[in-house]
């Protein structure tokens, strides 16, 4: 049987991209010398979005679009593709075309080499703030301090994976996902390839701060338990303080002095309070992703698939 390459594209709200989008990757995929499946998912959008693509699986037949019945977010619009595509390996690419499609053959021939996951590499970050890409830097940097596994710098989820690596993907329910760092963590024979990022071709990010904070943490508390490690060692080095000062107030009154120290005691309060309340803080977050997982919902609901399956 002839090998089947699978694209899965998450879209919300790309209506001024999403036609030249498809033309491309028609265009790229109708040339790499095997079968291929485009898997549009539409996360929820409330533009025109879905009207413009519903015509892409009359045109092709190799095109499918999984239309959920609300935004359930990019992680589990990308989960969803990955759940439907059939491919021997399987691509995962932005609508934006800040990933130009035009480095899939590139991958594929990686892919052939022996890559079991070709992921892009970032050289620069064209159209973007400098703090934008400040603090990509900075995020990419402290994940990787706080994490038990290394998690490339300068990539997203623009990446190609092997049918195996696919399905281990999914076998991981999560309800809080951070692709990038999941396809770290299992590991296979990961290749980078580099490559310039170009601008939006239309339209505006998709990703506002609340979006972009929400992945920061799922990156950080999905994979590392280090926060607890800090308040842990804070918390010991705040008590061996107290102690001292304690052991200081006694020698000092000891010896007959007077020593103010009513200033310091508060303030030493205050720090201690302070900690307490980010100790439980952090907690929280750990034990509302655990109700997530125990509620047992699923990941995401489908309205409708459009277009058929090819094998």
């Amino acid at each position: 049987m002839e090998q089947l390459l699978s694209v899965l594209v998450p879209m919300y709200n790309e209506q001024e991209v999403i036609a030249e989008t498809n033309k491309r990757l028609v265009k790229v995929l109708s040339s790499i010398g095997m079968d291929y499946e485009i898997i549009y998912i539409n996360d929820g959008s409330k533009d025109k979005t879905m009207e413009i693509a519903a015509q892409f699986p009359e045109e092709n037949e190799r095109i499918r679009i999984i239309d959920f019945s609300r935004n359930f977010g990019h992680q589990l619009a990308v989960t969803a593709g990955l759940d439907e595509a059939q491919g021997d390996a399987v691509v995962i690419i932005d609508a934006d075309l800040q990933d130009p499609p035009e480095l899939i053959p590139k991958m594929i021939e990686m892919w052939r080499g022996g890559a079991e996951v070709v992921y892009g590499k970032r050289k620069s970050r064209q159209g973007e703030t400098f703090l934008k890409k400040l603090t990509a830097f900075c995020y990419y940097r402290t994940l990787n301090a706080l994490s038990g596994w290394k998690i490339p710098n300068d990539t997203g989820d623009f990446r190609l994976m092997d049918r195996r690596v696919a399905d281990v993907m999914r076998g991981m329910p999560e309800h809080n996902r951070f692709l990038r760092g999941m396809v770290s963590w299992v590991g296979f024979n990961q290749v980078p390839l580099e490559f310039e990022r170009e601008e939006r071709f239309a339209g505006e990010t998709k990703y506002t701060l609340k979006k972009m904070l929400k992945l920061a943490s799922d990156g950080i508390f999905s994979f590392s338990g280090k926060p607890f490690a800090l308040i842990r060692w804070t918390g010991g080095l705040l008590l061996t303080a107290g102690l001292l000062l304690l052991l200081i107030m006694l020698i000092v009154n000891l010896c007959g002095g007077a020593f103010v120290s009513w200033r310091l005691l508060m303030y030493l309060m205050f720090t201690l309070s302070g900690l307490l309340l980010l100790a439980l803080g952090l907690c929280g977050v750990y034990f509302e992703r655990m109700y997530d997982e125990l509620k047992g919902r699923p990941l995401y609901i489908v309205r409708r698939v459009y277009g058929k399956k090819n094998r």
